[in-house]
């Protein structure tokens, strides 16, 4: 039975568990995005979401927190400054789990985990880039006429007045 089970132990003792998501959620902060096992980032996911919340308001006692469980000055720096700018509007979800297949040399299935925000050829919105679409010559040389009888004309009713 599962009662009470929060969380995924990851078949590690506590310490190892933790120093290892700690050290995940840094590297996470630093790169934006790294490749791992869907289980390792699902638990990450619910270790470096509460901590970004966190970040979204700069205090002295929230940085001390944040770096209690991150132990890395430089992970807590960048989060404060560049990653917390860039989800001050967002509510959650600061993070997407992408799942990759299955790892050649055990067959564990792996995932990319990255910052939503950091992400620009996904645009959430779904905002597409425009094609370009194939015109005809014709109808690009008649837009070209026309713009020049417009100039025309005006230039022929300013000459008469």
């Amino acid at each position: 039975m599962r009662h009470g089970k929060k969380h995924n132990h990851l078949g590690r003792k506590t310490a190892h568990r933790k120093a290892m998501l700690a050290n995940m959620a840094c590297s996470l902060i630093e790169h934006k995005r790294i490749n791992t096992t869907v289980a390792k980032a699902k638990a990450l996911r619910t270790f470096v979401e509460p901590l970004i919340t966190k970040s979204k308001s700069d205090t002295t006692h929230n940085r001390r927190i944040v770096f209690s469980y991150l132990r890395n000055k430089y992970a807590v720096t960048e989060l404060f400054r560049e990653v917390s700018v860039k989800v001050a509007d967002r509510p959650g979800g600061y993070v997407r789990i992408i799942k990759l297949g299955n790892r050649q040399g055990d067959n564990a299935p792996m995932a990319m985990i990255e910052l939503v925000d950091y992400n620009e050829l996904y645009d959430p919105k779904g905002n597409k880039a425009k094609k370009s679409t194939r015109r005809s010559r014709r109808g690009g040389k008649k837009k070209e006429t026309t713009t020049a009888q417009v100039e025309e004309t005006t230039t022929e009713e300013k000459s008469e007045e």
